[in-house]
């Protein structure tokens, strides 16, 4: 490997000796705090040549010379304008922050245009919950099932996700899908994040990206924490439902240019708006700690621990509901309820291996444990002791990945180069399914075994900046080799298969003027099947692959307003159907979706900002007939936005809005699963370092069902089975109020 690596290197070096030219001026963009700055916009102002700043902030800009002017400028931070000095030492160029005006963004410097949305968003409106993160990628849409103990039900482009079978979710570089996990492929439980230390949000839609590879095919979320936080923060929130969650972030070394460690700290606990008390509680504990060599380069490593236990109601039928049998709130089987842990280690290293080379790696390690008690039927299977199964699992991933990237030229044309290698592997013992009884009797064992899952992968990606054009193209091997160890038949048995894919990306990006970007999209992605699926069923794809193409833009035609705009299609070789019987999802058929994503960003006052995302898409099976071919749960319009405040007198604040249309619960749309429209309302007052909080919950008190499926299921008083939406209550009116202490 070492070998490889070495030769690859030299490659580089050769290439960047080979394209490079003329003068060049090498530096560094940092923050007041000496923390490097990622995408600064370098801009010469005699020779017209411009370059970004890398992830430890270096750049290398060509034809520059002595007392050329240098325009250095990045959203969020004050523009300077520098005359380049003569020196045997790199430039150091220092940005101060200061608060994001929409006027001052250019689309044509930006690295990624589209992402500077939720750069803009996370700044205006930060996060205070788990679901909040997900939805700061516009178009998302978030349900919970079991009011913060399971991962949530997603939806994007016409996709039900389910807890995460097709967007891949990373955070630091860490996978968050869990493959062939015990209650659905894919599964992404992301409450192991404290918000407050999310510092970037990095999204994709579409299977377009070269780096993104198992479950990017609607598309990718990923998230970077803080390597340092300003202040020390202590926070107490109290709310209705008994719902209490206090927050800590302190700094554990002194203000230091080259070194930074802080540890965070969430609790949170809740009964929910149920008749039978959640019993809900989670507890998070983060730590960080970042150096900086000299040169920038940098050391980050982060370790975490996360645990969590629950009570639910559960699913609950709509007739039960209509007859008086139970509330909205109620339970046929309040014994539900599950566990989880989680506990990481990663660690992050970037460093500039030659002039116009950066490597990016992490090695990290995850300790997982999950334990779920549903019951989607109830006496359907059993009528006597109900249906109550259990999923169970324990899990060890070990992975790393590293990606080398130049930058250099061809002619007067930017390039640059990355290659990437990585591994994932995953351990699990005693993945089961189980029949049992009230939670603690264990009737019948259906699956139980151990699961080893391994992928290794590699891509190459080119793009070449020809002024206002830009092509980037690239290609994607995984290799997976999948392994299962039945524990229900009497001797050892194993069953594996290896399987590899290969998908290439082409994409154009073209910059007519400043602020207006048209792009170009192709691609192939991928999801992995269930490891149970795959060795069982050999002739089974195991690496379904989804096709897509987008074309669209980002425009401003204001100063202060911000338009994007897409349409895409996407065809999916495989698609994911929910089982509500057996609480699993199955493989099926074909699918074809295509949409119009359209989104705004408008600053109407220095402190009032305005934003929504629409999404229309039509989603259709291919191997059924017509009236027959409806993929169910897929949302055919999605809306979300809302009115921000920011900084007037000491008061911030937002209302936002949520909605998601009727849409099929079945092939044949004969029962629709209803739409909604919820709102939200928080307030905040800062005097000195107090902050005084209030979150208005479902502001309107709309009666609305957050999760739905159609189930077929049997009521112990029933002599039939009945099919008809199962559904778990959104939140009524909440309000909770919070006070915060920075120092």
């Amino acid at each position: 490997m070492n070998l490889i690596l070495n030769r690859f290197l030299i490659l580089l070096v050769f290439f960047s000796g080979v394209f490079g030219f003329g003068q060049q001026l090498k530096g560094f963009v940092v923050n007041a705090k000496n923390q490097p700055l990622e995408s600064a916009y370098i801009y010469n102002l005699n020779s017209k040549t411009h370059a970004h700043s890398t992830e430890n902030g270096q750049f290398i800009i060509k034809e520059t010379k002595e007392n050329d002017s240098l325009k250095v400028g990045l959203l969020g931070y004050e523009p300077i304008v520098i005359s380049v000095k003569p020196s045997k030492d790199p430039a150091n160029i220092v940005l101060v922050e200061k608060t994001y005006q929409l006027d001052e963004l250019v689309i044509s410097q930006q690295v990624n245009a589209l992402n500077t949305i939720t750069k803009i968003d996370l700044n205006i409106t930060p996060v205070n919950s788990s679901q909040d993160i997900l939805r700061k990628v516009p178009g998302l849409m978030v349900g919970q099932h079991a009011g913060g103990g399971k991962a949530e039900q997603l939806f994007l482009r016409g996709f039900d996700l389910d807890h995460g079978t097709d967007i891949s979710i990373k955070v630091d570089g860490m996978p968050v899908n869990m493959v062939s996990h015990a209650h659905g492929q894919g599964y992404s439980d992301l409450h192991f994040v404290i918000p407050e230390t999310i510092n970037k949000i990095d999204f994709g839609k579409g299977p377009y990206y070269t780096e993104e590879g198992d479950f990017n095919t609607a598309g990718y979320v990923n998230f970077s924490t803080k390597n340092v936080i300003d202040e020390n923060i202590i926070s107490f929130g109290l709310g209705r439902f008994n719902t209490l969650r206090t927050l800590g972030m302190f700094n554990l070394l002194d203000q230091n240019k080259n070194k930074n460690a802080y540890v965070a700290l969430e609790y949170l606990e809740s009964d929910g708006p149920f008749d039978s008390p959640q019993n809900f509680n989670r507890l998070n504990i983060f730590g960080k700690y970042s150096y900086y060599a000299p040169n920038n380069d940098k050391l980050t490593l982060s370790v975490s621990q996360f645990t969590s236990r629950w009570d639910a109601s559960g699913q609950i039928p709509q007739r039960a509901v209509d007859s008086g049998q139970i509330s909205r709130f109620g339970a046929i089987d309040d014994t539900e309820g599950g566990e989880t842990s989680r506990r990481n280690l990663n660690l992050e290293f970037t460093k500039q291996v030659a002039d116009n080379t950066t490597l990016n790696a992490n090695v990290f390690y995850t300790n997982y444990n999950f334990k779920l008690y549903s019951n989607f039927t109830f006496f359907l299977e059993d009528p006597v002791n109900g249906d109550q199964i259990k999923q169970n699992e324990a899990r060890d991933i070990y992975g790393f990945n590293a990606t080398f990237k130049t930058n250099t030229y061809i002619k007067d044309n930017p390039l640059t180069l990355k290659y990437g290698l990585g591994l994932r592997y995953d351990s699990t013992t005693n993945s089961e399914l189980s029949k049992t009884i009230n939670r603690t009797t264990v009737n019948q064992r259906v699956k139980l075994g151990d699961i080893n899952q391994s992928n290794g992968n590699s891509f190459f990606e080119a793009s070449l900046d020809l002024g206002d054009f830009k092509l980037t193209s690239g290609i994607r091997l995984d290799y997976f080799n999948f392994l299962y160890s039945d524990k229900l038949i009497n001797s050892v048995e194993r069953s594996s298969k290896t399987s590899f894919v290969i998908n290439p990306k082409l994409n154009l990006y073209y910059n007519p003027k400043d602020n207006l970007q048209w792009y170009l999209k192709s691609g192939i992605g991928f999801h992995s099947n269930d490891t149970r699926v795959v060795v069982t069923n050999l002739q089974q794809n195991s690496l379904p692959q989804a096709y897509g193409l987008d074309f669209g833009n980002i425009w401003k035609p204001t100063s202060k307003l911000i338009v994007n705009s897409a349409l895409w299609y996407l065809f999916s070789e495989q698609e994911f159907v929910y089982v509500g019987d057996a609480g699993v999802i199955e493989p099926s058929g074909k699918s074809e979706r295509f949409g119009l994503d359209l989104g705004l960003r408008y600053q109407v006052l220095d402190w009032l900002y305005l934003n929504s995302d629409l999404t229309l898409t039509r989603a259709r099976s291919l191997d059924a007939p017509n009236n027959e071919n409806y993929i169910p749960l897929a949302p055919n319009a999605t809306l979300a936005g809302g009115i921000t405040i920011k900084n007037l007198d000491g008061f911030s604040g937002s209302f936002n809005y949520r909605y998601i249309d009727d849409r099929p619960a079945t092939e044949t749309n004969s029962i629709e699963a209803k739409g909604y429209l919820v709102s939200d309302l928080n307030l905040n007052y800062t005097v000195s370092n107090l902050t005084f909080g209030v979150f208005i919950e479902n502001i309107f008190n709309t009666e609305w069902n957050e999760t739905q499926f159609a189930t077929l299921s049997q009521l112990k008083n029933e002599d039939n089975p009945v099919e008809e939406i199962h559904f778990t209550p959104g939140t009524p009116f909440s309000l909770r109020a919070s006070v915060s202490l920075k120092f």
